[in-house]
């Protein structure tokens, strides 16, 4: 009992993370019909504003993670102005090889200026973790939590409680009926891909505290992040919350009670036996009109 209360609260951390990614990806599918390939190179590039703000540049830790945020969302803006806006008109077969190829020049960009070498991010919380009984909870662990949730609860009261929020679900069901009520399609776009970017990079900056940072390491969450989006169905942003929280209770639990070799597994194991069930995913949203 005292192991699975440990595996519950490192779950939760890892699944809060997860969900950033996730709605994220479902944020950009869902609106723009994009795969966003660079979503993985996103997410490294926020673990590494996150080192260069709080290590050279020195800034306090607390400021260094929303400068880490507004870096990933400037990059985004920027991505979708100057790759994605000329190619609005192609098909998807071209919008993807552009992102694929986009993704990899960010990665090897990365691999060029950094180097291999991992890079640790100091914090200010003390290592001495917080005991709860059986349960030990690290003080980065929980702050992680804490802001991964916070940024999940903002990111839901943007879409359901503001005008900008208004202008993404309108363009989400018809984009071409949204442009003729005064909707700027083209501004919904490049803010909804910035609002993505900012997430991945938000869960990057978060998570390389907790391990550390490499050119590396958005591969693996970049497919994770596409199978959260899968099995919380295209399109949902609840569904990828939860379809987050689920990958990461499966990867712990299947770590600690089965094997840890097969921690990555676990959860593709249990994606799998859903799509068997519901191909669309467990929360899928009605598809677009235009």
């Amino acid at each position: 009992m005292d192991q699975l209360l440990q595996h519950i609260f490192n779950a939760l951390v890892l699944g809060g993370t997860y969900a950033l990614l996730g709605i994220g990806l479902t944020l950009i599918f869902g609106i723009m019909n994009v795969v966003n390939f660079t979503h993985g190179a996103l997410y490294t590039f926020g673990g590494y504003a996150m080192y260069l703000a709080a290590v050279a540049l020195g800034l306090n830790f607390f400021v260094a993670l929303p400068v880490a945020l507004v870096a990933g969302l400037v990059l985004g803006a920027i991505i979708e102005f100057t790759l994605l806006r000329p190619l609005r008109r192609s098909d998807i077969d071209t919008t993807m090889l552009v992102m694929i190829g986009a993704g990899i020049i960010m990665q090897s960009g990365t691999l060029w200026i950094f180097g291999g070498v991992a890079k640790a991010v100091p914090t200010p919380f003390p290592a001495q973790p917080l005991t709860f009984g059986p349960v030990s909870l690290s003080y980065v662990n929980l702050f992680v939590l804490c802001a991964a949730v916070a940024l999940i609860a903002i990111t839901y009261f943007t879409i359901n409680g503001t005008k900008l929020g208004r202008a993404m679900r309108a363009t989400f069901q018809d984009h071409d009926t949204a442009a003729l009520m005064g909707v700027n399609v083209s501004l919904i776009y490049t803010a909804t891909f910035a609002i993505g970017s900012a997430l991945a990079s938000a869960a990057g900056a978060l998570l390389g505290p907790v391990y550390v940072v490499t050119p590396q390491m958005g591969d693996l969450a970049a497919v994770k992040a596409f199978a959260i989006v899968i099995l919380g169905g295209l399109g949902s942003i609840s569904g990828a919350t939860i379809g987050g929280f689920i990958l990461a209770f499966a990867e712990e639990l299947g770590a600690g009670y089965i094997s840890s070799g097969y921690r990555d597994a676990m959860g593709f194991l249990i994606i799998i036996a859903v799509l068997l069930v519901k191909p669309t995913g467990l929360f899928a949203r009605a598809e677009r009109i235009g």
